[in-house]
């Protein structure tokens, strides 16, 4: 069935072979096992199930959940001749009685429902008389307590496939998992001695970097002088932020829509559906946008304020570059993040584990932010990845011009300083002691008499905080946690008082993005912008960035040529490929110059 799986891959997809984890993945659901992948965003999560659903008998239910997703991969599959559809709150009663009555015809290979679908006893009858082949739950760190996204509706999945009359092959798809939460997974969706397979969490294509003290908007247009007609996604901790930064985007010039809880239904809907379809270029956004959003050309994902955890935070950016293409992740680290953070948990937070949980993931996020080490190795070792090089290249603390700068004589007065503090007291009282702050609290705890009060008066207070964080980040100091945590020594730091070891940070430059000018790709995304307004289908689903990359860097002339280009399936020759030949003809005749030689 493998083979059948692999024609599959081509003739619809248009890819010659699979990417890691999706052969053992699609292998096993073939034979009938319960199957577990994590997979990172752009691994091809959804071929994983799409393929065997077309190889095995019935209809494959996927649980997805958000109505855009599954919008998106429906289109996507209808495209190419793949009868699917979905069932959730945006359709119509007539609709949805129409869809439910050619599901029980079987006419569907692939049915997409929204998790709360499930509540609805009327639904379950439904779902009793479909010939159910597999069931694949998406975005299954949802169903975890302890995950970054708890939807309470996916509780309801095992005990739906309890009342089947016959229980189907179950699969489930997530992209970020710590051990916590892939535990969960197992046992909440009752998988019985499933396969798992984790293929890594890694996205080499992204450039991840943390900047702090900047001017957030400044940085912003600044950053998006070269970003004209690219696809990205500005996230903020709240609503009042994203309709100040959306706001300063048009006022600029920008093609720019704000998204959030706040906004109608309608306003959202629009906003969702011009970002999908390239009528706008930006995207301004609190966390209520984006999981599961399909859009693969997004360029750049750009955190105004620090998310909660790192799941949070890789999840979001993991929207850039779903086509493989290099693309940015960029947080803008700012203090006050924190403090959000913690309110938040304050207010809600129903039990004293789950406050703790989450004050240790708002720690690890900080973390990232304050580390001097490789970003991308942080956030690996962070999900349970071993033996990763020090250095990615592919980060803003590799990958930059900087400058090694010894710090020991600094560690040394932080770690003394806070030993004499008898490690009672958190980083704000250490720092202005060490600042020799003349502080009320300061003194009415007789700190200034300590022989290290005063000892890094020529560094600035957020100086001192930083270093502190940072040596917090590289494991030197550790905190209690809680709300109010308490900064102590760690190992590291006794081998550094005792002049055994040095602490190093590094400074560094802002990086210089090179401009391109592509004559021959810009054609191309102008004609699938036609085609796609013509089929009233958002771009990428006629052909993804990548895809119209390689034809503007090989200039295929003929459909031999055409057909060795990645994503350029039989099918998808047979409905696109002409209209995009044509024009690459055309240019050519225009630009002999620029052929290619054989």
């Amino acid at each position: 069935m493998i083979k059948k799986a692999r024609k599959i891959l081509n003739d619809y997809f248009g890819y010659d072979s699979f990417k890691e984890g999706q052969e053992r993945t699609i292998s096993s659901i073939l034979n009938g096992k319960d199957t577990f992948t994590i997979m990172p965003t752009g691994g091809g999560k959804s071929l994983c199930y799409q393929i065997p659903a077309l190889i095995l008998e019935g209809t494959g239910l996927v649980i997805s959940p958000l109505i855009s997703l599954m919008k998106d991969q429906v289109d996507s599959l209808n495209s190419v001749g793949i009868s699917a559809s979905f069932i959730n709150s945006s359709l119509s009663r007539k609709e949805l009685e129409n869809r439910i009555y050619r599901a029980k015809n079987g006419e569907f290979k692939l049915l997409y429902l929204a998790p709360e679908r499930l509540k609805s006893p009327v639904f379950l009858r439904l779902l009793k008389g479909l010939n159910i082949s597999m069931l694949a739950v998406d975005e299954a760190h949802c169903v975890s307590h302890w995950g970054h996204d708890f939807r309470p509706s996916y509780r309801l999945i095992a005990s739906m496939i309890e009342k089947l009359p016959n229980r189907p092959i179950m699969t489930a798809f997530t992209a970020t998992a710590t051990e916590e939460v892939k535990n969960d997974v197992v046992k909440l969706l009752k998988l019985r001695d499933p396969d798992i397979f984790i293929t890594g969490f890694d996205r080499e294509n992204l450039f991840l970097s943390v900047l702090k003290g900047e001017n957030e908007k400044d940085f912003i247009l600044e950053y998006l002088k070269n970003k004209r007609d690219e696809s990205g996604i500005i996230y903020a901790g709240t609503r009042k932020n994203v309709d100040s930064i959306c706001k300063l985007l048009q006022d600029k010039g920008y093609k720019a829509g704000r998204y959030h809880a706040g906004l109608s239904t309608a306003e959202r809907k629009k906003t969702q559906n011009d970002f999908t379809y390239d009528e706008i270029e930006i995207i301004v956004a609190t966390n209520a946008f984006g999981m599961g959003i399909d859009k693969s050309n997004i360029r750049y994902v750009i955190h105004y304020n620090m998310p909660q955890s790192i799941e949070a935070y890789y999840q979001e950016a993991g929207r850039a570059g779903r086509d493989g293409e290099a693309s940015d992740c960029i947080l803008l680290y700012g203090p006050g993040d924190v403090q959000l953070h913690k309110f938040l948990i304050e207010e809600n937070s129903s039990s004293t584990d789950l406050k703790k949980m989450r004050y240790e993931k708002l720690q690890a996020m900080e973390d990232y932010c304050h580390t001097t080490g490789c970003l991308r190795k942080f956030i690996l070792e962070y999900f349970g990845e071993r033996n990763i090089p020090e250095l990615c290249n592919n980060c803003s603390n590799c990958n930059l011009n900087h400058e090694i700068k010894d710090i020991t004589i600094e560690a040394q007065k932080i770690f003394s300083c806070i030993y004499r503090m008898k490690e009672r007291y958190g980083v704000s009282l250490v720092s202005q002691v060490l600042k020799g702050s003349k502080r009320k609290k300061v003194r009415q705890l007789g700190l200034e008499k300590l022989s290290t009060y005063g000892i890094m008066q020529g560094y600035t207070l957020k100086e001192i905080k930083d270093m502190c964080k940072s040596l917090i980040a590289e494991a030197y100091l550790y905190l209690s946690g809680g709300k109010y945590p308490v900064v102590k020594l760690g190992e590291r730091a006794i081998s550094v008082l005792k002049d055994e070891k040095k602490v190093f940070q590094k400074v560094w430059k802002a990086k210089e993005e090179p401009v391109e000018d592509n004559e021959l790709f810009e054609l191309l995304k102008a004609r699938r912008k036609e085609i796609a307004t013509k089929e009233n289908l958002p771009p990428y689903i006629i052909f993804h960035d990548s895809t119209l990359q390689e034809m503007s860097k090989y200039i295929p002339e003929d459909k031999e040529a055409m057909m060795n280009i990645k994503g350029m399936g039989e099918i998808k020759f047979d409905k696109y490929g002409l209209q995009f030949l044509e024009l690459i003809q055309e240019y050519l005749a225009k630009n002999r110059e620029k052929a290619p030689e054989y």
